[in-house]
């Protein structure tokens, strides 16, 4: 089992710290795709998964999801939280035993999901159907002091509701003068840059959090990036940073992240690899 470079009280004092930063960013790897983003002691979760609830759930089954790397820190000590998005259904990006406990720890939470997903979400997490924010492709949305456009995310193809708004999202996030790109689950489309890029507009994309645990059928989930692919689209929309995420969680679903770090070092695209637990300031 892989052990975070911070947990619990650790990390908890990590987080405590750096918020006297104000003229800074900061990023923490939470594992899988879950990010906590920090500024101006405003706090932002992206996708968390905090719970041993898919290991449970598929226990006895053909496809156990055996844990790779322990849970960072129980959610309900995640009491400063403005603002938690959710980029599509998937458990590991909607998860009803990481999200309620965070829902209870901060009264005042704004949530963020694809538009397409709102009587879903509403129906998982047993919530008024009119409390998230919904978002949908080309669409840009305010939670807290975080502005939130978002672009369709293919996983591995771009899927639609019954009026034609996408299922699958990644979020652009503009704060400050920064902003960061979460790409969701995703393996990328013909366009997506170019697209990404629109709605950044005059602005660069601080840094570009991308899945990188690829495409087999054998796993029989749907896939994302490759290593190579991510770090590709990276260089592609000029991203001054470049973070992989979705490995390390489960057994059936991951690829070392050698393939991206290789690639990053051929096309001379800036990255960093974090540890689970682990911070990144700009």
């Amino acid at each position: 089992m892989v052990e975070p470079v911070l947990s619990n009280d650790d990390f908890l004092a990590d987080v405590n710290a750096s918020s006297r930063q104000p003229d800074e960013f900061h990023l923490w790897w939470l594992g899988q795709s879950g990010f906590l983003l920090q500024w101006d002691g405003r706090h932002l979760l992206f996708d968390p998964y905090l719970s041993d609830s898919l290991t449970k759930k598929y226990a006895a089954t053909d496809k156990p999801h055996v844990r790779m790397t322990e849970i960072i820190v129980d959610p309900a000590r995640l009491d400063f939280v403005d603002v938690v998005t959710s980029s599509h259904n998937h458990t590991d990006h909607l998860d009803r035993e990481t999200l309620v406990p965070l829902i209870q720890a901060n009264p005042n939470l704004q949530l963020v999901i694809p538009e397409a997903n709102r009587a879903f979400v509403a129906d998982r997490l047993q919530c008024d159907p009119a409390w998230p924010i919904g978002c949908d492709d080309g669409e840009t949305v305010r939670a807290g002091d975080f502005e939130i456009s978002g672009l369709a995310a293919a996983h591995e193809e771009i899927e639609f509701d019954d009026e034609g708004r996408c299922t699958h999202l990644g979020y652009i996030v503009r704060f400050g003068d920064f902003t960061v790109y979460h790409a969701g689950d995703n393996k990328g489309f013909d366009g997506m840059a170019e697209e990404l890029l629109a709605l950044v507009g005059d602005r660069k994309v601080d840094v570009a959090l991308l899945p990188i645990n690829g495409r087999k059928p054998e796993r029989r989930v749907p896939g994302n990036f490759w290593g190579r692919e991510a770090a590709q689209f990276a260089k592609e929309i000029g991203a001054r940073l470049a973070i992989p995420m979705h490995f390390e969680m489960f057994t059936f679903n991951t690829e070392p992240p050698d393939e991206f770090v290789a690639t990053c070092e051929q096309l001379n695209q800036p990255y960093r690899v974090l540890k689970c637990g682990e911070r990144w300031s700009n």
